[in-house]
């Protein structure tokens, strides 16, 4: 009965993995019916390199380009603020904090991963937004800014608690082969434990990029949501994902601009599937 046992969680284990692929290939198949539709109805480079957004004008215009600078731009922001950020914050607490504080502050970094990202566009509404309006004595506050600085707020638990793991699992012996060599504990710091994490830190910020550039609820709260070419971080943007989700009500099942949402959404799933495998491969590479 123990083996029998043992087996059917085997089974259900591997049928779990081999479902979970599935459903992921069903979702891309499914997605490239409806997004490759679209050009059926538009050029695909003048989808892809269109400066202009018009879904609803005649003829509608369905160029992409301002939304992609406009997630590249709050991606950028985001991932500049958050990794010297996730960095030092994952140092500390791997190599500096003292025990009794270590797993206080590892389980406050995780907390943050839990709150709502409406919550914290709603946070950035009332804060950020009016903050930085009169710091750079701008028309308004909703800009790429506010939505780089929200994003790595909410990169930040992924980026520190990968790295943080990553600097733990370095062998101990390591670190005390670089002391007894002569070297500060700074130093062995960024001259040993740095390099020898690099696989996991180097995946933590893959992660974080693909955590920034799939979010949708914050960026469509306080980036401006202006469908323009950026010029720059000081101007509203809109993102692609902010674009499915403030259309997709409007849009006419089996429409050109229904159409025009699901290519936006494949060209989502294609960028979010690299930058996981890529983070997989720097995972696992030793």
């Amino acid at each position: 009965m123990k083996r029998l046992a043992e087996y059917a969680i085997e089974e259900a284990i591997f049928l779990s993995g081999i479902a979970s692929i599935v459903f992921v290939i069903l979702i891309f198949i499914f997605l490239m019916k409806e997004g490759l539709s679209l050009f059926s109805f538009t050029n695909p480079l003048s989808f892809l390199f269109g400066r202009n957004w018009y879904p609803i004008s005649d003829p509608p215009q369905f160029g992409i380009l301002p939304l992609i600078l406009g997630s590249l731009w709050v991606t950028f922001g985001a991932i500049v603020i958050a990794v010297p950020l996730g960095i030092a914050a994952a140092i500390y607490v791997a190599e500096v904090a003292p025990i009794w504080l270590r797993d206080t502050l590892k389980t406050g970094i995780e907390l943050l991963a839990a709150i709502p990202s409406i919550v914290l566009g709603f946070i950035g509404i009332v804060t950020l937004a009016p903050w930085l309006k009169y710091l750079f004595h701008l028309p308004s506050g909703l800009t790429a800014l506010a939505g780089s600085i929200m994003l790595a707020f909410m990169a930040m638990p992924t980026i520190v608690s990968i790295i943080e793991d990553a600097i733990v699992s370095v062998p101990k012996s390591y670190r005390e082969g670089s002391l007894a060599l002569g070297a500060t504990r700074w130093q062995t710091i960024y001259r040993v434990i740095l390099p020898a994490a690099s696989s996991g830190i180097l995946a933590a910020i893959m992660l974080g990029i693909g955590r920034v550039i799939g979010e949708t609820m914050a960026v469509l709260m306080i980036t401006g949501n202006a469908a323009v070419m950026p010029t720059s971080i000081l101007q509203p943007v809109r993102t692609l994902t902010a674009t499915i989700a403030a259309e997709m009500g409007e849009a006419v099942s089996g429409g050109s601009h229904y159409y025009a949402l699901f290519a936006i959404g494949l060209i989502l799933f294609v960028i979010s599937f690299i930058i996981n495998l890529l983070a997989d491969m720097f995972m696992h590479k030793k």
